[in-house]
């Protein structure tokens, strides 16, 4: 039989490549990670050329469109660019709860101005005593991600 590759496994289904050896699988996690890899960095590069290029004539067109950030749309020849300049805020927390309780403190109410949002770290609840834990437990729901999996070839001494 051939070596199993990425071309040897285009058409099967998922059901087909999970029946594969070990071994079989991790020549073509391999593979395609490696693949992934390098078509990631050809990404990068290719990003990095559009920034250069188009950049300043965006930052331009911004400008004159009296923004710092969104999106403006240029031609180059017979191709239509849109380049996008996202807006990132991030607001100081502690700022913020100083102006909810003045808020608070002069009778409004601080919810018409500011969403809130209350987080638990996990180490500190696990670190709590039981009735402590008991109190917060129904607020808690636990999901779980996606599943991943690493493979590595073992040698005779250990994995390599």
């Amino acid at each position: 039989m051939s070596p199993v590759t990425l071309e040897t496994i285009r058409d099967l289904d998922f059901t087909e490549i999970a029946d594969f050896s070990p071994e079989e699988l991790f020549a073509v996690r391999l593979e395609a990670t490696t693949l992934l890899t390098a078509v990631k960095q050809l990404v990068d590069k290719i990003d990095q050329a559009l920034e250069r290029k188009y950049a300043e004539p965006a930052q331009l067109l911004r400008r004159a469109q009296g923004k710092d950030t969104g999106v403006v749309h240029f031609d180059d020849g017979t191709v239509r660019i849109t380049a996008e300049l996202p807006k990132k805020v991030e607001w100081d927390q502690q700022q913020l709860a100083a102006i909810v309780q003045k808020i608070a403190a002069s009778g409004d109410n601080p919810a018409a101005y500011v969403e809130t949002t209350y987080r638990v770290s996990e180490t500190h609840y696990h670190a709590w005593d039981a009735p402590i834990q008991r109190v917060f437990t129904p607020a808690r729901t636990v999901k779980t991600g996606k599943a991943s999996f690493r493979l590595a070839l073992m040698s005779a001494g250990g994995a390599k």
